[in-house]
């Protein structure tokens, strides 16, 4: 890819930003937004200021990092100095009542695995949402995304003894909620998925399918069979990625295409 800026040079790095790492920066902007349109607003920005830089490296490995390191900068400055969400909070809209089953009585098969993954995700993605914005981005880059040490604290701007701390940290809080209370980590805890929609309902944390045909995300497997293990992190990495909203990458090539984006230089480095 050319480092020119010329309009047809920006339209042309951006679709093959897109089509390579879309995804990725819209994983990233998910977790640690806890909101589908903050998600959407971040991931916007951060391939707008990718398109009208001169500095993306070619290297796919080094791109990957580098638009992590802008939505990084895009959605912390965005983010409250302390959490909007708290174990506290969460335990209340979830655990606060007694389990209901009403609600899902008539769903169908498939309905029912897929308010079981959203519920999953959502309430996984919430956990993550309870830590400070440098704990939470030091937990989706390691435990989430799978980045190593070396490569999460280039993305972040920051040393990698100070990764590592915040990373540790993140790991402790998270273990310590999930520890005594969610199946996936003992199947004796008293949080079970299956007994919680109808909870998770009626109090607006998840959603009912739009379309009668339900079509999971991947990776498709039942429920069922969803990975336990004590290592809460291992939990997280079975995850499957967040889908990208409908409509979302051809407003993004629009965008640029009409020129209605201004050019902007990438994120700034962070000492």
């Amino acid at each position: 890819m050319g480092m020119a800026t010329t309009p047809a040079a920006a339209e042309s790095r951006l679709s093959y930003l897109l089509e390579k790492f879309l995804s990725t920066v819209w994983n990233f902007c998910s977790r640690m937004t806890l909101s589908t349109q903050d998600a959407e607003t971040a991931t916007y920005e951060t391939f707008e200021r990718a398109a009208g830089s001169d500095k993306a490296p070619k290297d796919d490995e080094e791109l990957e990092l580098w638009l992590l390191k802008i939505a990084s900068y895009v959605v912390e400055k965005s983010l409250p100095p302390n959490p909007e969400v708290d174990f506290d909070l969460l335990d209340e809209t979830l655990r606060s009542e007694a389990t209901r089953t009403h609600e899902v009585s008539s769903l169908s098969q498939p309905e029912r695995e897929f308010l079981l993954w959203e519920l999953k995700q959502g309430c996984m993605t919430a956990v993550i949402n309870c830590l400070s914005p440098g704990e939470r981005v030091a937990f989706v880059m390691s435990s989430v995304m799978g980045k190593s040490d070396e490569h999460a604290s280039k993305a972040l701007g920051i040393k990698v003894s100070a990764f590592k701390v915040r990373l540790s940290r993140a790991r402790k809080k998270i273990g310590d909620y999930l520890a005594p209370r969610c199946e996936h980590i003992d199947p004796r805890n008293p949080c079970h998925c299956p007994s919680r929609i109808g909870i998770a309902l009626q109090k607006g944390f998840i959603a009912p399918p739009q379309t009668a045909i339900v079509q999971l995300r991947a990776p498709q497997r039942p429920f069922d069979q969803e990975i336990k293990s004590r290592d809460a992190t291992q939990i997280f990495r079975t995850l499957p990625e967040p889908a990208v909203p409908a409509g979302l990458l051809s407003r993004l090539k629009q965008s640029v295409s009409s020129g209605t984006w201004d050019k902007k230089p990438a994120a700034p480095a962070r000492k």
